[in-house]
């Protein structure tokens, strides 16, 4: 590949979508907060900058997975990221946000002549070495015609099309997300009765998702609700059903059950 791609984010999740790229044959040059965590990547072609805006070229392609709304703008805002990204320089953004700042920094880079693709992630990182994440994106068609091929060597096994309205493919990240938490406490609960009755919880989740429950989510989640003697924990389910439930204010929508799976979220 003749284009060197800018990647920002080696968290869990950007360093195999990162490697994938590499092991594609796309250049990349890259930035993390911290900076030893791209020493992998390095160590295989890619070449590591100091600031944010040094992964950009000029008419080129930015991918972006960070933490927060807060993250993803402070790197759009950081000082001469958008300059350098230029006239038809394209910025995937990847991060789990409110769509509502989506919008708002897809018009910051149509100021600059730049374009906003969003396409937020669904898959673990072991999915993302697998070549199996799940990836909805929105924006001008052009753009996406044009990054396709970079979400699929990222490590998408399906890229789906939610048109051109900027923050579409933010709200089925923070919908799916939603329903994701439901079910994984679902689960955590339903397991918990059959154990404490004696039950082997792992015959019951290998009977209900090889029948009524044969979706990869209540057979992933469950098996390592089976397996594992303490729950695992993590700061993404409170942060992405908050975006939900902020989401869903704006457009009057009542959240009884977000509610509640907010306030055990916060509570844990």
């Amino acid at each position: 590949m003749s284009e060197t791609i800018g990647f920002i984010g080696l968290g869990r999740l950007g360093l195999p979508m990162a490697t994938n790229l590499l092991q594609a044959g796309y250049a990349l040059r890259v930035y993390n907060r911290t900076a030893s965590k791209a020493e992998p990547l390095v160590a295989q072609g890619a070449q590591l900058v100091e600031r944010p805006a040094d992964v950009a070229t000029s008419g080129g392609i930015v991918a972006t997975i960070v933490w927060d709304d807060a993250a993803l703008e402070s790197i759009v805002m950081s000082d001469g990221f958008l300059e350098k990204l230029g006239a038809g320089g394209v910025h995937i953004a990847m991060s789990t946000i409110l769509p509502e700042t989506s919008k708002r920094l897809a018009a910051l880079h149509a100021q600059h002549g730049c374009i906003y693709v969003e396409a937020p992630i669904f898959g673990r990182p072991e999915a993302a070495i697998a070549h199996n994440l799940w990836i909805p994106f929105a924006g001008p068609q052009q753009a996406k015609d044009r990054v396709r091929p970079l979400l699929q060597a990222m490590g998408g096994k399906g890229i789906f099309d939610f048109g051109e309205e900027i923050g579409a493919a933010n709200i089925v990240k923070l919908v799916g997300n939603f329903l994701i938490v439901s079910a994984g406490h679902s689960i955590r609960e339903a397991l918990a009765m059959a154990r404490n009755n004696g039950v082997d919880p792992k015959a019951v989740i290998d009977m209900l998702t090889s029948t009524l429950f044969s979706a990869p989510i209540y057979q992933s989640y469950g098996q390592r609700v089976a397996e594992l003697s303490t729950p695992f924990t993590s700061a993404i389910p409170l942060k992405d059903v908050g975006l939900f439930k902020r989401t869903s204010q704006q457009v009057e929508i009542s959240t009884p059950i977000a509610d509640l799976l907010y306030d055990i979220l916060q509570s844990a």
